[in-house]
């Protein structure tokens, strides 16, 4: 799968990212000195077994110039934690660069699949290779569905299907939609924009005014006016780099896409916040309990209570006024309108 081998290119600018803040890492405590990376490990996951903020790791890795690529990390791999100027580092020795006699260095055959991952990759992967996120005219606008060719009403693989308004293909593949929720902001109630529920794939088969078109994938029902749009490119490449983002933000968890309203570690979240508010892929956010106003009983004043911090996420999708996280740490629950701020607050 193209995304499953893009994925452990993750590590590569991740791990050569490195802070310029002076500040010493700290480590968590109970912390290792010696881990060996085990078969399903992720970056994030093995990263919290050394320090307090695991979205730090880029901050302590130290490369080794006796590997040929010391960016990527496999199962059976050794991490050491040192010391290099006072600051920690973590060192990596490949499987089989750990001789029972001395040897060459010597070049290694990468088998990326076998990489570690930053993240889980299937939790991510539905939300990569499709739009999610329009504006309101863009579905409006899009090719249609008319009817299936032997004139059924509800389609699915491998069905075909007549299409008007399908814009000139650069592809013969489409993608499928239907229209969901309209994104509002939780405080301005502004429009940030519309979910597009993803149907299945299509190829083209005669391209006219009313063209005709295959199904190739479904995961729901297809039906007359659900929308079609080109697909521009196979997968979004997830070069991830977990980092705060630069000055202050303030954002809210506006949706969860399958409508739970308690969220945890690696559920997916809508946020008020996108690539208009300086947001990118890898912003990592801290999450805060936004409480309702309570009364005093005293003097029965109205008081807005200190928001308390609920976790971390990390940016892996961004649009213009909106993003898709992945919630990465959760020491309580967590729940739509809870605010974001900057990791470093």
């Amino acid at each position: 799968m193209i995304f499953t081998r893009l994925l452990p290119t993750l590590l590569v600018v991740m791990l050569l990212s490195i802070s310029a803040r002076a500040d010493v890492v700290r480590l968590a405590n109970g912390h290792p000195d010696r881990y060996v990376v085990q078969p399903g490990d992720t970056l994030w996951g093995i990263a919290s077994r050394f320090l307090e903020s695991p979205w730090e790791w880029p901050r302590i890795w130290h490369a080794n110039p006796y590997v040929d690529n010391p960016h990527l990390i496999y199962p059976g791999d050794v991490l050491l934690l040192t010391d290099i100027d006072g600051q920690p580092a973590l060192k990596v020795l490949r499987r089989e660069n750990l001789p029972v006699e001395k040897a060459e260095p010597r070049i290694r055959v990468d088998e990326v699949d076998d990489a570690i991952t930053t993240i889980p990759p299937g939790v991510i992967e539905p939300f990569l290779t499709t739009p999610l996120v329009v504006g309101r005219k863009e579905l409006e606008n899009a090719g249609y569905v008319v009817l299936g060719v032997e004139g059924n009403i509800m389609l699915g693989e491998p069905s075909e299907f007549y299409a008007r308004n399908v814009a000139e293909p650069v592809t013969e593949i489409y993608q499928l939609f239907h229209p969901g929720d309209e994104l509002i902001h939780p405080v301005t109630r502004e429009y940030l924009g519309t979910e597009a529920i993803y149907l299945g794939d299509a190829r083209m088969v005669r391209y006219a005014d009313i063209a005709k078109l295959r199904i190739t994938r479904s995961v729901e029902e297809i039906a007359p006016a659900d929308r079609l749009l080109p697909v521009e490119r196979d997968v979004i490449q997830p070069y991830y780099h977990p980092h705060a983002p630069e000055g202050d933000v303030l954002g809210y968890v506006i949706k969860a896409p399958r409508g739970v309203s308690e969220l945890g570690p690696y559920q997916v979240v809508v946020i008020s916040l996108g690539e208009a508010n300086g947001i990118e892929e890898g912003h990592v956010l801290r999450i805060r309990h936004r409480k309702d106003p309570v009364q005093d009983p005293v003097t029965r004043e109205v008081l807005d209570l200190p928001e308390e911090d609920s976790g971390l996420l990390m940016v892996f999708r961004a649009f213009d006024r909106v993003s898709y996280a992945l919630v990465m740490q959760a020491n309580r629950a967590i729940h739509i309108g809870d605010s974001l701020v900057s990791p470093l607050k």
